[in-house]
Formats: C-alpha cells, structure tokens, sequence
C-alpha cells in the first residue's frame, strides 16, 4: 500500500490520474492538495469524492512547510507533482505567477521530501518524488527535424515553458546533489476529460456548442502531439515502478496533428453527433453544427507571440524501458472527449465564471456570451 500526495489533484490533467489511480489502486491513500485557482473544480472529483481512502486540502504549494508537514503527518511516499500555471497566453500576459508557482513551488516541494525523507529519515526504497512537464521546454521545431529525445537541449520560448524547465533543473539538482529519488515525464499536449476550456481542443467544442467565434492563430499551420490523458496516466503508473527512479522519459501520442486540422476533425465529429441526435439542436440551438456546420465558426486571429511551430516526442525510451504504449488513437479519443462534454454540460458551465468570461474579452474581443 502506498501513500500518495497529488499536487494540482483537482486540475485536468490532475484529476484524471486520481480517478485512474485510485480505480487502479484502490488500496492506496492520496492526499490531494490543490489551491482552487481559476481552473480548479471540485467537482472535477466527484466521480471518486466517497472512496475511503481519499482526502483533500486546499493549500498552495508555494506556502512554506505546507507540503512538509503533510509529508510527515501522512506519510507520504510517493509524490506526484501535477500543481502548475500552465497556459502560454496567460504567461505573457503575466508571468509572475508562472515563476512563483512554477519554480518556488517546486522548490518548496523539493525542500519538503528532501527534509522528511532524507534528513528525518523518514524516506525508505519505495519513495519516489515524480514531476510532471512538458515538451515545450523543448522549444520548437521545424517539419523536417526529428522529435524530441530525452537529450534534446532546452530552449524555451514562452515564460511559461522557461519555468517548467526551470522547475526541471530543480528537480534533477535535487536528485544528483542531495539523492532525492526522483524521476520527470515531459509529456506532449494533452485532451480528454475536465479540461478546462482555455485549450484549444475544449476552446474549440465549448465554443462550436455556444455558436461563438472559434479562434486559431495564425495560419493555424502550427503542429502539436496529441495525448489522450488516461494514456498519459498510464505513462505516469509505469514510470513510477521502483527501476524507474532517477529517469527522465517523453510521453506522447505520436499523433501530430496542425492546429487546423484538429479544429475541423472537431467540427465534422460534432456535425454528426447533432445529425445522429436531434436532441441536441434542442440543447444547443445557438450551434450550426449539422446545419451550415460547426467549421463555419472558424475564425483567424493575429499569432501569439513567439509561437513555436511544432512539437513531436520521439517516445522510445518509455516503450522499451517501460512497457508504455498508447490505448486511443487521436480520433477515439476525440470523440470519447466530445462526448463527455456533451453530457457533462453542468461542469464546464460551472467552470467558465466571470473572470474567465473577461480575460476572454481581452484575449479575443468581446465574442463570448457564457
């Protein structure tokens, strides 16, 4: 039995790995700690809300012995280290909170299970502190050059992506300096399930839903590794088995896809869910799916800053190394997405409050009516 703290527990990516490791594991303790930010929902556990061995404290990472004394109190063994600002367009905006959270509240992380299991000797062989980061800390590349490896260099070009990368020097430093066990999975984008709709691929449904202005920057050229997030929580199970340790892997869905096309697989799997169900020009009559079609939303808007052009993940090491290999092709998963939106219409409403409905104005004019 094992004693998990989960940071960012009620985010997407956060949250899908409870549900997953808990229906997995249903003997072990987690603890999730998460400070409800904007894009953080309760509800988002309420699928696993009366299993037994489930708690949850809100708390920021950032706060000084927060983590430390959960560390001890509940014995905890196994990190798992989702909690981030994660959104590009936010972290020009305002980078601060990505440095703060990123960065210090790895730190204050890392300071914790270095105290607890090290110094206090509370640690034992099955202890394993297990951070979650992305290809973008990769950079961009062209179409004709290889995918990322584990020993492609950093070259960041968003503030967000500078402090996940930041956050994994941390990490590693931990690891070789002090020999906290640690292991780091830099995956590619992910979708599916309680994704809050800031990403392209919810952006894109939610708005198709509302009939409003679905934008794609640029020439929306742009190509991205898709990873359906359940296969991501795989990847995240295998890697933390003891002979991982001290590894770093790429995760990804080997499904590059340009930003265009995602959009328009969307509108055409929308179109014949409202062609199969009329029901839902009822529930959505704003939509033109099935009728003049959701791809008439479509609309181009001005490129984000230092945009990189494409990501892909050369996923080798964790096949061989680790068994890992992807249950959903991009278009499965994308309609086992589609239809949890369809039918969770509660939540993504729930989640789209004000705030979110103003920086969504600023962001892309005054085109949003949630």
């Amino acid at each position: 039995m094992a004693n998990l703290l989960v940071t960012g527990g009620v985010g997407f990516i956060g949250a899908n790995f409870v549900h997953y490791w808990l229906r997995r594991h249903p003997d072990d303790a987690m603890v999730v700690l998460d400070a409800l930010t904007y894009a953080g929902n309760l509800a988002s556990l309420d699928p696993v809300r009366s299993n037994p061995g489930l708690s949850f404290v809100q708390g920021d990472i950032r706060t000084p012995h927060l983590a430390e004394s959960l560390l001890r109190d509940r014995g905890i063994t196994i990190v798992v280290h989702f909690a981030a600002e994660s959104h590009v367009d936010r972290s020009i905006a305002g980078p601060d909170p990505f440095l703060e959270t990123n960065v210090l509240g790895t730190h204050e992380l890392l300071k914790a299970a270095r105290q607890v299991w090290l110094e206090e000797g509370r640690g034992s062989s099955a202890c394993r502190f297990h951070h979650i980061s992305s290809d973008e800390v990769y950079g961009s590349l062209d179409l004709a050059d290889p995918a990322f490896t584990e020993e492609s260099p950093y070259r960041p070009s968003s503030p967000y992506a500078a402090s996940k990368a930041a956050s994994d020097h941390l990490v590693r430093a931990y690891q070789r300096t002090y020999g906290l066990p640690a292991s780091i999975t830099n995956c590619s984008n992910n979708y599916g399930p309680y994704q809050f709709p800031e990403k392209l691929i919810p952006l894109t449904i939610v708005r198709a839903l509302e009939g409003q202005p679905i934008p794609l920057y640029g020439d929306g050229m742009q190509v991205r590794d898709w990873l359906y997030v359940e296969d991501h929580c795989q990847a995240i199970e295998r890697v933390l088995a003891p002979e991982h340790t001290g590894q770093t892997y790429n995760v990804g869905g080997q499904t590059e896809q340009t930003n265009i096309d995602v959009v328009q697989l969307i509108s055409r799997i929308l179109d014949e869910a409202f062609e199969s169900n009329p029901g839902l020009a009822s529930r959505f009559p704003r939509s033109p799916a099935g009728r003049r079609g959701a791809a008439s939303l479509i609309t181009y808007v001005p490129d984000r800053a230092g945009h990189d052009r494409r990501y892909a993940m050369n996923t080798h090491k964790i096949e061989h190394e680790a068994g890992f290999s992807t249950a959903e092709s991009f278009e499965s998963g994308l309609q086992r997405t589609l239809n949890w939106y369809l039918e969770q219409e509660k939540w993504w409403r729930g989640v789209m409050d004000g705030r979110y409905r103003e920086w969504m104005r600023n962001q892309y004019g005054n085109v949003v009516s949630f």
